[in-house]
Formats: structure tokens, sequence, C-alpha cells
């Protein structure tokens, strides 16, 4: 059986840092720990007021096929992942794909396009579709692109704006893969909520402690229909845990919750249970609120143990690295966790070929989706390759002043456009924003 997974990965982040515990929380009256430390970021990225998701996507885009020598002909079928999309029927893919078309001498004329929608969970989604099209041997050995692209923008002064964050995560999906082979065996938590949602808006409607309760149910689930196909999960299984990271301090509550579940009936809970305990089991209790109240005692006993600070120290902090300087980029947040676990292992120099991840992707609405990774070979010459460290670098600080300005020249409901803004940054070798057409239409040029 051929396999089939992530070949090459890009990110393109926005061009701007707002730093949050020094210039968000004095402007907001907050403890800048309350950032830090409690929902886990230092700082969120922002659009310049040439970038957009079209750009942002294009550029991740443009910069994987550079790298893997690739041209149009070699892509058949390109699936864009967001929930920042600007059109309700025009799909973000074919203005990706005119993008790289002014670039190449080719066309994409016989690439299969689309933009799939279910809030975060998207682009793993559709890195599921693009699995199963090679699979199914419709690709005529062609590689499927797979992007995710959001500018996650919240309305002023709601409870979500500091987790804010814009950028693009490409990854191009191909038999024999470099990276990662996915496996095929799935697990699966879905159920019709209204956590967050944006009822024809912009901004979402965010129910945040339903939305936490909602991520963590449908996590569960998804962990236990996997286990019903793949077999009992233990801790030791997996050597990175990449989540959908809205903010690092939501991964750290889902996290402390797949390891009670996975260290249930097992070594580990014996070794435990003369410092804290064993687990409660649900037939030990009278009511449901009671058994709830026992395990989260027992959990946040747990979480002070050596035993799961190690765990989560090896497995799930690595994947935290880069989400903590950008804030949430929706679609992308759980693909910037593999890179970022990653890349922490090959800063370490740790062997990763042969390592199992067990990815867990979320979206509101609501799903939850388990599968298992295997990295390659190949693993550490792409990740070498990614130039993010210089990425975030480069970005432009902003005053609070200028974040308020560039909030505003992204809102679509805001009467200010990109011309009442000045750049922050100058475009160089890559896609910008460029205007609009006679229908209404973004345009988009490559600027050397």
């Amino acid at each position: 059986m051929t396999s089939v997974g992530i070949d090459a990965v890009e990110i393109r982040t926005g061009k701007l840092r707002l730093d949050l515990p020094e210039t968000f929380a004095p402007a907001q009256d907050k403890d800048p720990g309350y950032y830090t430390k409690g929902l886990g970021l230092t700082a969120s990225s922002f659009p310049d007021v040439y970038e957009d998701i079209v750009t942002m996507g294009a550029n991740a885009a443009h910069a994987l096929m550079e790298r893997k020598d690739l041209e149009p002909e070699d892509i058949g079928r390109i699936d864009v992942a967001t929930e920042s999309a600007f059109d309700n029927s025009k799909p973000v893919s074919t203005y990706i794909a005119g993008c790289l078309e002014q670039v190449y001498d080719g066309d994409f004329h016989h690439a299969n396009k689309g933009e799939r929608k279910f809030a975060c969970i998207s682009g793993t989604q559709s890195l599921d579709d693009a699995y199963n099209w090679i699979r199914a041997g419709r690709n005529r050995g062609r590689s499927a692109l797979v992007i995710t692209t959001d500018t996650a923008l919240y309305a002023r002064n709601d409870p979500g704006e500091a987790t804010q964050g814009a950028g693009a995560v490409a990854l191009l999906v191909s038999e024999d893969p470099d990276v990662v082979e996915l496996s095929t065996e799935q697990g699966y938590g879905s159920a019709d909520e209204t956590d967050f949602l944006k009822p024809q808006q912009q901004f979402p409607s965010v129910d945040g402690k339903r939305s936490v309760q909602v991520y963590l149910a449908r996590m569960r689930e998804a962990v236990t229909d996997f286990e019903s196909v793949a077999g009992k999960i233990h801790p030791d299984d997996a050597a990175l845990l990449p989540f959908h990271t809205p903010y690092p301090g939501m991964v750290r509550k889902a996290a402390a919750l797949a390891f009670r579940h996975v260290s249930r009936d097992t070594e580990i809970e014996e070794e435990l249970a003369a410092e804290i305990g064993r687990q409660p089991r649900r037939e030990a209790f009278d009511s449901e609120e009671a058994f709830r109240e026992a395990a989260a005692d027992y959990t946040d006993d747990l979480t002070d143990t050596d035993t799961y600070r190690e765990w989560y120290a090896e497995t799930v902090d690595p994947t935290l690295t880069i989400s903590r300087e950008v804030g949430n980029w929706y679609t992308g947040s759980v693909h910037v966790a593999r890179l970022s676990g990653l890349k922490a292992a090959y800063e370490d120099d740790i062997d990763m070929t042969g390592e199992t991840l067990l990815v867990g992707s979320y979206g509101s609405g609501a799903q939850a989706e388990i599968h298992a990774e295997t990295v390659q070979s190949g693993w550490a010459d792409e990740i070498e390759a990614i130039d993010v460290d210089e990425q975030l670098a480069a970005r432009y600080e902003l005053t609070f002043e200028e974040y308020e300005d560039v909030h505003d020249v992204h809102n679509h409901d805001e009467d200010a456009g990109v011309a009442d803004v000045d750049q922050f940054t100058a475009p160089e070798a890559e896609f910008v924003f460029d205007g609009w057409g006679r229908m209404g239409e973004r345009k988009y040029t490559y600027v050397e």
C-alpha cells in the first residue's frame, strides 16, 4: 500500500506584531500575566494593509512550490480551508491559483479547486480530502496543495481580542511523503453546537465558557472513537501531540484530560495511586455531578505530579512555541502546532524518524478529529528549510494606536479602506492586494 501524507510545509505569518504584555495589556488596563500565564500568549500577528488571506496563502504556496521545484502541472488539486472568506460563491483557491499563474509559465486549469468550511477543523478536513483523492488513485501521479489561511480578528474589546492572529500554512500532500505519513484510522466527535459562529458577520459570536466545554467534550469523543478502530492509546505511544490551539491555555486543559484518559487502567495510574490515588470511576458515585467534581479534583492533582509534567514537557509544550508568538490562526492552528513540535525536535537534535504524532483537530460548531501520523526520514531537511524564525523576527512592532488603525483596515464594516492607512512594511518578492475590480472582486499582483 502506497504511503500518503505531508511531503512539505510552508508558513507565512502576518507581517505585523502586537506585543500583548507590553502594548496590549496597559491599554486594556490588564495584568500582563493574564495574557502570558493565563492564555499562554506573548504576541499576536496581523496582516499589513496589503496582506489578506489570499496573499498569505499564495505566498506560502509559492515558497513551497519553489523549494520543491514544482510546476503547475505537478499539482492536481488546490484546497483552501478558511473561516475568513470574503466571497460566498467564488472560492479563495481560485484567487490563489490566479496569483500563482502570474509567476509560472503553466496554469492550474486542470487542477480541482475548492474551499472547505467547518471552523478551525476544515484545514484537517482538507488534508483528509487530499489524502482520500490520492488513495483513490484519482491524482494521476500529481500532488495536492492544502492551504489554511485566516485573519482571526475579533470585535474591539471582545474577550477573544487577545487571541487574534493572522497567517497561512501550505501543505503539499503526496505519495511517499518526506514529512509524515497519515494513518488510515480516524476518530470523530461531532455535535450541533453554537459555541462559536459567524451568522453573516465578520466577527465571531462566542460563548467562551461553553466553547471550552464543547472543545473538551468533542475531543474526548474523538479519542474514544479513534481507540475503537486503532486500539487503546497509551501515554508513551506518541512523541508529540499537536492540538488545535486557539490559545495555549486551552491546550493545557485538553492535555490534562487526555493524559487522564489514556493513563487510566495502565501501569502509570497504578504507580501514581500511592501519590494521588486511583482515578474516580463513575459507578462509585451516586450522581454525575459528584463524579465530575471528583474527576476534576483528581485532574488537578494529576497535573501537579512529576510524571504528568515530564510527559507534558516532552509531548505537548514543544507544539506551542510558535503559537505563543502569533496567536490563533483558526484553520492553521493545529498545523502550526505540528510544525512547532517538529521544529523543536530538530533544534534539540532529536531523531523523530518513525515516531508517532497523535494529532487532535477541532472546529467549533462542533467537531473534533484524532488521527495518527508517522514521521518520515526526510522530515529534518524539510523543517530546516522553513524560515519561520526569520519571519517572526522581521515583523513590524505595532503601537496600540497603530493596532487600532490596522484593525479598522481589515474590518469589512469600516469605511476606512487600505488607502487611508499607510503600509507599515515594504513588500518584496511576494503577492500583494492591489485594489478592486469592475465586479467588486479583489485584485492581486506580484511585487518583485
